[in-house]
């Protein structure tokens, strides 16, 4: 990946053909695979009670991740563990191993609509699988990204955007933008596009939804006060909305390396 002034962003080549493609398979599970990955992340986040910023940035090292390998070498469990494990180490709210493996085993059998009633035990077989897959997983992301996991978040430059556009008063518009950014991080956008970018995706969707026309000034487009090219965000707004017009069978799609066939 080449590091851009913000963020490390996949090179052209990456997103054109990437490892997992490269490694027979399609393009239409790559992306279901990733997005049930980060929405899984969120999942575990939400019951472990994390940050946003941990949830999100686990989600972003997540996609990072396999656009430096394939899913036919690492399963998205495995992988979303250690993204969680590491963002509660950068973003300074640490989660107990035990507690993130428990949370896991919960959404994997509720996933797969077993019984969620008996809690993991912390001495099983199982248990120990998973904190050997988390742990090993970590490490794996930390080599694959060459330790490069800083990661920058659009939140506070789409608070900052509506504010200039005087819309930080608007409860829905700011809502609708939050929530966009939110189901953004099931894609690949934050991979593909710097955080300016998707802050203005954001509020271009939320202003779409309320019917507000955004001003220009001296003749100028709105986003442009924020550097931002209109086909780059409607890009991105096009991958978010992409999400709603799709259902996922999380189900019967395969969570571990050895269910790909």
């Amino acid at each position: 990946m080449s590091v851009a002034l913000n963020n490390p962003l996949a090179s052209l080549e990456q997103l054109e053909t990437t490892i997992s493609r490269r490694d027979g398979v399609s393009e239409e599970l790559e992306e279901d695979l990733r997005n049930l990955g980060s929405e899984l992340i969120e999942s575990a986040g939400i019951l472990l009670k994390l940050p946003q910023v941990a949830m999100a940035t686990a989600q972003v090292l997540f996609q990072r991740f396999f656009y430096m390998a394939s899913l036919k070498e690492f399963g998205i469990v495995e992988i979303g563990m250690g993204s969680l494990f590491l963002a509660s180490k950068l973003e300074e709210c640490f989660v107990r191993m035990t507690h993130l493996i428990t949370v896991y085993d919960i959404l994997i059998r509720r996933l797969k609509g077993l019984s969620t009633r008996t809690p993991l035990d912390a001495f099983s077989q199982r248990a120990y699988q998973l904190k050997n897959m988390a742990i090993a997983a970590e490490m794996q992301i930390l080599r694959k990204l060459g330790f490069i996991v800083h990661v920058q978040l659009p939140y506070n430059l789409m608070i900052n955007y509506l504010r200039i556009l005087g819309l930080e008063d608007h409860e829905t518009v700011a809502r609708r933008a939050w929530n966009y950014l939110n189901d953004g991080l099931r894609t690949n956008i934050y991979v593909t596009h710097e955080p300016p970018t998707i802050a203005v995706a954001a509020i271009w969707l939320a202003c779409r939804d309320e019917q507000i026309k955004l001003p220009c000034q001296i003749g100028q487009e709105w986003w442009l006060l924020f550097d931002v090219d209109s086909v780059n965000f409607k890009n991105v707004a096009a991958h978010i909305r992409r999400l709603y017009y799709k259902k996922l069978d999380g189900k019967n799609l395969p969570l571990y390396k050895d269910d790909m066939s």
